[in-house]
């Protein structure tokens, strides 16, 4: 009840006081709840990603993290291994806005079974920039590169009994509505990093939803969640002014990771498909009042997306 209270109390609910009284419900999984099991996490060098990861194997699970950054990538499995006496975690490069790494990737996975996809690679750059393929970045790297991946992984999960995909969205989208005509932002307007980061993850939510539907369950489920307001070190370099005014009160990368973890390792009758999730509860993506989906736009996200790839 203190947590529903505290919800409309954005810098409470979203930071560590709205987690810490969410813990108080938790129930806690087994130690070997992802025994077994194989995860792979983009961007999962630092942060979210690695915090996810760093969880996930100590529940046993045989975890690949997917980094853009050979150094950075191999100094995080060597932290993790570390970590977690008996671990023997892997490492692929992967950059997720470029579509020919995406491709090396899979090919190089082939058809081994893939249990949980974590879509957590995202980027919330300060100026226009595009990629080296021509695509605008936050575009290519929160939305085209998760298509992109998931399409290409989509055999190695149906060869799994009980896959997961979790796309991580942020607090961001929930100020914006789809709207296909604005998701690739105009080079001549002027750009507003932030509009443009909270756009792809309203769009990723929505796709979660989409997959749902057209994924065959209990193969293939798909989550999306919020982690909150997390003290990582993409939002100390993207948003440093947010950073200095929330800092006595953002969560732990650890806790902004933890729902990531549990929709990979809980349940699947418990978890369902096609939800959102916040603390480990099943919450509506759309709060505030106009951000619902248009239902053409909503039809129209996936033909965009294939457009678009």
């Amino acid at each position: 009840m203190l947590s529903r209270a505290l919800a409309p109390v954005v810098p409470l609910s979203f930071g560590a006081p709205g987690y810490a009284l969410a813990a108080r419900n938790f129930t806690p999984l087994p130690s070997d709840a992802m025994s077994g099991r194989v995860a792979l996490i983009t961007g999962a060098n630092g942060g979210l990603g690695f915090a996810a990861a760093l969880a996930m194997a100590r529940e046993g699970g045989q975890v690949t993290l997917a980094c853009r950054s050979k150094e950075r990538g191999e100094q995080a499995r060597a932290k993790l291994a570390a970590a977690v006496p008996g671990a023997t975690p892997t490492l692929v490069l992967l950059d997720v806005a470029d579509p020919d790494s995406i491709g090396s990737m899979a090919e190089r996975w082939g058809e081994r079974p893939l249990d949980v996809l974590v879509h957590n690679a995202a980027v919330l750059p300060k100026v226009y920039e595009r990629t080296p393929g021509g695509e605008e970045r936050t575009l290519a790297t929160n939305l085209l590169g998760p298509y992109r991946l998931t399409r290409a992984l989509r055999t190695a999960l149906e060869r799994s009994n009980d896959a997961r995909i979790v796309l991580v969205s942020s607090g961001g989208m929930f100020t914006q509505r789809l709207d296909l005509g604005h998701l690739d932002p105009d080079p001549a307007a002027p750009f507003d990093g932030a509009v443009a980061y909270a756009r792809t993850k309203r769009a990723l939510v929505t796709l979660g939803e989409l997959w749902s539907e057209r994924f065959v369950e209990p193969r293939i489920r798909v989550h999306a969640m919020h982690p909150g307001w997390a003290d990582t070190p993409g939002v100390r370099t993207s948003l440093p002014r947010f950073h200095r005014l929330t800092r006595g009160i953002l969560r732990s990368a650890e806790q902004g990771a933890d729902t990531i973890a549990w929709l990979a390792a809980a349940s699947a009758d418990q978890l369902g498909s096609g939800g959102f999730w916040f603390d480990r509860r099943r919450v509506s993506a759309t709060p505030l009042p106009g951000t619902a989906d248009p239902q053409d736009q909503r039809e129209g996200l996936v033909e965009w997306l294939e457009q678009r790839t």
